[in-house]
């Protein structure tokens, strides 16, 4: 197995696609599509054009659908949802799909939806995602973070690094055999050096500054949580993601 991290979608390659794409969006894609199908429900339907998502989502019966739309942070208007793990209650979406449209989440499913497995990654399920990696053995493996509107972002790349961490502990083989670039090694250490307060790694963030100036504390403090959820969100066929 060789891991390769790529700090945003446009970073990845072009030309080639891995056997195992594991999508990240902490701030809070990600994280909301693990909480989603870990209190029931159906499936995780992704879409980077607002207009595609409501043309789709009309096909569902209203009591089938939830619309979760955010740019910028927040919610858009008309949707019964923006981007916050903490509204995804199971009274709320238990039997029902998610059809959902973020800044950057969205965006770095999509790239990576060739490939022929693609997972959901946040802290909050990364144990699931490790165990999945430990059990299928794929071959190569890219863990793509989302970043914002194109640029690096701390926490995606430091949740990438808790993947490979933990990896490269529960193998024991040399972080060279591991290693596919050098964001690896980049990633693990930005991870060793904040896995114990990533909370506070997130308000250095500038995503994180941002969702703090929407008033977003708790979805911060719920982000911040590492394996506190034991789903693995699989893409069962594009776009749409169930629990694996």
């Amino acid at each position: 197995m060789k891991l390769f991290v790529y700090h945003t979608p446009e970073l990845t390659p072009t030309d080639k696609v891995p056997e195992c794409a594991i999508a990240v969006d902490v701030l809070r894609a990600t994280t909301t599509m693990a909480k989603v199908l870990a209190v029931g429900g159906e499936a995780v339907q992704v879409f980077s054009d607002l207009d595609q998502l409501m043309e789709v989502s009309e096909s569902w019966s209203k009591d089938k659908r939830l619309r979760a739309g955010e740019r910028g942070g927040a919610k858009v208007p008309g949707f019964e949802l923006g981007n916050s793990p903490l509204d995804c209650t199971p009274e709320l979406v238990k039997g029902k799909r998610l059809f959902i449209s973020t800044t950057n989440g969205t965006r770095a499913l999509q790239r990576v939806q060739n490939a022929k497995i693609v997972l959901a990654a946040a802290f909050t399920n990364r144990a699931a995602v490790v165990q999945y990696l430990l059990e299928q053995q794929p071959e190569t493996v890219w863990i793509v973070g989302s970043g914002w509107e194109g640029s690096f972002s701390l926490e995606d790349t430091a949740c990438a690094g808790a993947i490979a961490h933990s990896i490269v502990q529960q193998t024991n083989l040399p972080l060279d055999e591991l290693a596919g670039n050098d964001e690896v090694t980049s990633a693990i250490a930005l991870y060793s050096q904040w896995k114990d307060n990533l909370l506070e790694l997130f308000h250095h963030a500038s995503h994180g500054k941002r969702l703090l100036r929407l008033n977003c504390l708790e979805d911060l403090k719920y982000c911040s949580q590492t394996d506190i959820l034991d789903v693995l969100p699989m893409q069962q066929e594009p776009g749409v993601l169930k629990r694996g």
